[in-house]
């Protein structure tokens, strides 16, 4: 579970329909390509047995992604009205794809694991869809969801460091349930953002975006691999 947000709730909002649609649209073209490295980068880490070694150092993979994964989203909002950012952002992504591996290994060594991948994409698209439509029509604002959702990540995110040292199979699932609730809002709320005007550059926003469809995905993938992974493993 990762989510890193550096809204500045002093921006203004975009007063033209024109320049809203072009971010908007930017967005979802940008979003699309950052798909692209976080598949490679999924790949290059089953392939090359990134994924066991997260596997055998969780904490050393923990402090690797804190690392890693802040210096790049700094630069990207240092560089997010720039070219450079559009580079940082596809590079976060191949690492994003690359901190995946492990988990997709994992699901990946049931019979079902292609499956259940499938099902856990399609999952997460749907909810996509679903979040983008009312974020566009909806004339309801979501902006008084930002603080509580904030809180909520903060709550996840100290819930799912203890439950390394836990190891409890309740609690992972209860995490993952409340994650994909928290994440999806956050979907309806970044994009909601965008469609009012209240984010200007498309690099912060398919930024946020991808943090909320990651977030989605890899909890949903979770869940299915508990219920549905009854395959066993392969030998």
């Amino acid at each position: 579970m990762s989510d890193f947000r550096t809204y500045d709730l002093g921006r203004g909002s975009v007063t033209t329909a024109e320049v809203r649609n072009r971010v908007l649209r930017n967005t979802y073209w940008l979003l699309a390509l950052s798909m692209i490295p976080t598949v490679f980068g999924a790949w290059i880490g089953i392939t090359t047995g990134f994924s066991m070694f997260a596997a055998a150092s969780p904490m050393m993979t923990l402090l690797l992604f804190f690392a890693v994964a802040m210096g790049l989203i700094f630069a990207i909002e240092r560089f997010r009205n720039s070219g450079v950012g559009v580079v940082l952002l596809l590079a976060f992504t191949f690492f994003m794809g690359l901190m995946l591996s492990r988990l997709l290994s994992f699901v990946l060594g049931m019979v079902n694991g292609p499956t259940l991948i499938m099902m856990a994409f399609g999952g997460t698209a749907v909810i996509f869809g679903v979040m983008a439509t009312v974020a566009t029509v909806s004339k309801r604002s979501f902006a008084g969801l930002g603080q509580w959702l904030f809180m909520g990540v903060i709550v996840l995110i100290v819930a799912s460091i203890a439950n390394m040292f836990l190891q409890l199979p309740a609690l992972m699932l209860t995490v993952s349930v409340i994650a994909i609730v928290i994440f999806s809002a956050y979907i309806l709320f970044d994009l909601q953002r965008v469609v009012n005007g209240g984010e200007t550059s498309y690099v912060s926003a398919t930024l946020r975006i991808y943090l909320d469809l990651y977030n989605v995905f890899t909890n949903l993938l979770v869940i299915l691999s508990i219920f549905g992974g009854g395959g066993g493993n392969r030998n």
